[in-house]
């Protein structure tokens, strides 16, 4: 969680040839959906702050990383955020669906990691 973008993971300093693919809470929807909890938020608001996130993000230049969890997302009245953000950001065009591990190749061999 040390920045937006993807980074290399120093230890000590020393650079490991590591690459971080960081998370943030805003991006989770454990936190925010949890009905048991304090912080439930609606799946339709959760939708537009998916979307204000990817959007600032792409104007940015750099990578939108969604972490959902099948007991959270996986409901019908939750896939309404799915659907909503999957179909936003492919009407932007010029995205790139990957993996974690086809992000980190990227960052990698553009670093000359």
């Amino acid at each position: 969680m040390a920045d937006d973008r993807p980074y290399e993971i120093l230890q000590d300093g020393e650079p490991t040839g590591m690459v971080e693919l960081p998370v943030d809470w805003i991006l989770d929807d454990a936190p925010l959906m949890n009905p048991l909890g304090n912080s439930y938020t609606p799946p339709r608001e959760l939708l537009q702050v998916y979307i204000d996130e990817f959007d600032r993000a792409y104007d940015e230049g750099t990578m939108f990383l969604l972490t959902t969890h099948p007991h959270i997302i996986g409901h019908r009245s939750r896939m309404v955020i799915l659907e909503g953000l999957i179909d936003h950001i492919k009407a932007k065009g010029d995205v790139w669906f990957a993996t974690h591990e086809q992000v980190a190749r990227y960052v990698k061999e553009q670093a000359g990691l």
